[in-house]
């Protein structure tokens, strides 16, 4: 081992061989400083020690900040996991979030601590537990990716947990699960204006929404080759993506899960509803100033003028100004007509596993909750008739 001295008496340096690179076959020399001859020398044998038992070579890690380990994963990740664009918008945005805490951070210096208070900050912040639950766990993956490149020997996310945000009184009060879904008499409302005001298609959109329990992206990616008229049967294998929500720059892709995939049986009147309009769409195509080789030809239920699909985002435009029109009070988003949809099946007495099957198996702790609630108000309902129909002969034991 050589040694110098830097700085008489203050520093010193030493320099040792590590061990033999396994492609050149050379040793690449350890160098380390320390404030006196023997913490240089100690310094040096740890890194050695470092790299023969674990592989960490110390000064890359050294140089190696959050960021750029992030920046790293999530280029290998996209490459290597066949996952949907969907889900690496989503990683890459929780890894915005982790930035803003740890981006410069030395990745050798984030303690489980350190780390732990970032998801305490977050909950603090009020994001929604699933966001944090989704950080967290890109957060596993990215740490679990630098043990793999032998940076770490062990994960700073081992241990922390996702902090469970205590419910208040005014939480409860405040977000109902009637919240969640539209009543009956919200629901004819919106579907009457929606036929008084809507524009071409609204009708058609917004009625297969609320009887099929199918997401808007699935409603969007429909295709007329998914629809059978003769079994009145709407076949659901994809949904619509779109980046920069540009129609000319949509793909198709598997639905969220593989329960998603699924063969739902519509009612006699929605089918008639959409053999109408498809009469509709042939013959303004037909009207169409649009010349053959401009037209995209997906053979898209819903389609504009020009052949390209709708994107959710019109859905949802769509549906904030037809709201304008009516009573009803409610944050909606189209979401909330598969929670209806769920509402509506269990007034008919459809038990839960096929409640769970036809809407594609999203969000099975809602689901309950609105099973559940309306279950316990049919009871009373229930209750109610009876009181209302043989009250009189009730009445008879406390004559």
């Amino acid at each position: 081992m050589y040694f110098e001295e830097l700085v008489k008496g203050k520093k010193w340096l030493a320099v040792g061989d590590g061990p033999r690179d396994p492609v050149t076959g050379k040793r690449k020399q350890i160098a380390r400083r320390g404030k006196t001859k023997k913490e240089a020398e100690k310094r040096v044998l740890e890194a050695i020690a470092a790299l023969v038992e674990d592989g960490i070579d110390e000064s890359i890690v050294k140089k190696m900040t959050f960021e750029k380990l992030a920046a790293d994963w999530i280029r290998d990740y996209a490459l290597t996991t066949g996952n949907k664009k969907g889900t690496i918008r989503i990683r890459t945005k929780e890894i915005k979030i982790l930035n803003r805490y740890i981006a410069k951070t030395n990745i050798a210096k984030i303690t489980t601590r350190k780390y732990q208070k970032i998801l305490n900050d977050l909950t603090e912040q009020g994001y929604a537990r699933n966001t944090i639950s989704g950080v967290h766990t890109t957060a596993g993956l990215i740490f679990k990716y630098a043990i793999q490149r032998k940076l770490l020997k062990h994960s700073p996310t081992e241990g922390a947990v996702v902090p469970k945000k205590r419910l208040t009184v005014e939480d409860i009060e405040n977000n109902p699960i009637e919240e969640k879904y539209f009543e009956k008499e919200e629901l004819e409302e919106f579907l009457l204006t929606v036929k008084e005001f809507g524009l071409d298609m609204d009708l058609e959109r917004f009625y297969l929404l609320a009887f099929s329990g199918m997401r808007s992206g699935e409603l969007c990616a429909l295709k007329w080759t998914d629809i059978n008229f003769e079994t009145n049967e709407i076949r659901i294998t994809k949904t619509i993506y779109s980046e920069n929500n540009n129609m000319k720059e949509y793909e198709l892709v598997p639905p969220k899960t593989a329960g998603s995939v699924r063969t739902i049986e519509v009612e006699d009147q929605i089918m008639d509803m959409l053999k109408e309009y498809q009469m509709r769409q042939k013959k303004r195509r037909l009207q169409s100033r649009i010349k053959p080789e401009e037209y995209h030809d997906g053979n898209f239920v819903f389609a504009r003028e020009n052949g390209y699909p709708f994107l959710p985002k019109n859905i949802i435009v769509r549906m904030e100004r037809l709201l304008e029109k009516t009573s009803i009070k409610k944050h909606a988003t189209p979401h909330i007509f598969r929670h209806t949809h769920i509402s509506m099946l269990t007034e008919a007495r459809v038990d839960i596993t096929t409640i769970m099957k036809r809407v594609g198996h999203d969000d099975m702790k809602t689901t309950m909750r609105i099973y559940t609630h309306v279950t316990e108000k049919m009871k009373e309902d229930a209750s109610q008739k009876v009181q209302k129909t043989f009250g009189n002969i009730l009445n008879i034991g406390i004559s």
